[in-house]
């Protein structure tokens, strides 16, 4: 029995190896892959196969849901150990995606920065999770550096995730007339049920109340045609923009 745990774990690498070859991603996802098969597959398939996909946001959810309510400190051990045993690059960036997952924002920081010291420092995935870090560090300056290089390097990188998150950043950091511009242009270009929350969410902390009811509108409309398992999905987005109402109602009162 161990010996086909072993092969499934072989044969799911194989693939993703084979889907980052003909996707022309950096040969380092190789040795990621081979060199740890299950942390190694994990990594790629929440790093690199999901964002390639139409489903990141929603199988993300499902995945960590799964994985944290069986272990929550489960990839953050594995990538620890692995990190200790070989204390490579590839090691690196997955400890630091499995801190940033756990929600330690600095330290996964510190890790995504000496990764891009080396020569991964063009590897826009890295600089991704730098500036997800960043944000959620509430290092604003670091996390508007990465996406600002990220959009130099390649503007169709990751575009509408780098789009939010550029916005959610300059909203962090007081920059309250360029988030409006940065999240419109995302609701004009992606036009998700994401962009329209997240704006909606800045729009009644900003106070734009008409904003926010005209966003509000559009969110039912696109909630009535929800079936039980989406709702399911987006049930943290939802609830995140519940408590922003909350909020201004409190503060109202």
């Amino acid at each position: 029995m161990p010996f086909i745990g072993l092969g499934l774990h072989v044969l799911i690498a194989l693939y993703f190896a084979i889907h980052a070859i003909r996707n022309r991603h950096d040969m380092y996802w190789l040795m990621v892959l081979f060199a740890f098969p299950g942390l190694g597959s994990l990594v790629y398939f929440v790093a690199v196969f999901l964002p390639s996909s139409r489903l990141e946001r929603s199988a993300r959810q499902a995945v960590n849901a799964a994985a944290h309510s069986l272990d929550p400190r489960r990839a953050l051990r594995e990538a620890q150990s692995a990190h200790a045993y070989a204390p490579t690059a590839q090691t690196q960036m997955c400890l630091a995606a499995a801190l940033l997952e756990a929600g330690a924002f600095d330290e996964a920081a510190t890790h995504y920065e000496a990764c891009l010291k080396g020569p991964f420092a063009g590897d826009l995935e890295i600089r991704l999770g730098a500036a997800r870090a960043g944000f959620a560090g509430e290092h604003w300056a670091m996390a508007l550096e990465h996406l600002a290089f990220i959009r130099q390097t390649n503007p169709d990188f990751r575009a509408e995730t780098v789009s939010l998150l550029w916005a959610r950043t300059l909203a962090g950091a007081g920059r309250r007339a360029e988030a409006r511009v940065e999240f419109e242009d995302a609701l004009a270009r992606f036009g998700s049920f994401e962009v329209r929350v997240e704006f909606a969410i800045w729009a009644i902390i900003s106070g734009e109340i008409d904003l926010a009811g005209k966003l509000q509108v559009e969110i039912q409309s696109a909630m009535q045609r929800w079936n039980r398992h989406t709702q399911e999905l987006n049930r943290p987005l939802v609830r995140r923009l519940h408590a922003a109402y909350e909020v201004a109602s409190s503060t109202v009162r």
